[in-house]
């Protein structure tokens, strides 16, 4: 575990900020926009696999 501290320290100035966005009632909208439930909500979500 504190070998990949450490490796996110070294890169860290090369990071950047990821927007994930979800299909909402047909919409495309970045998960940081929405409420504190609907967060949990999309935390709490399966992905869809098809067989």
């Amino acid at each position: 575990m504190c070998r990949k501290e450490e490796i996110l320290k070294k890169l860290a100035s090369k990071r950047t900020k990821c927007i994930v966005y979800t299909r909402v009632m047909g919409y495309h909208r970045p998960v940081e926009s929405f409420n504190t439930g609907k967060k949990g909500e999309h935390h709490q979500r399966k992905p869809f696999v098809e067989r």
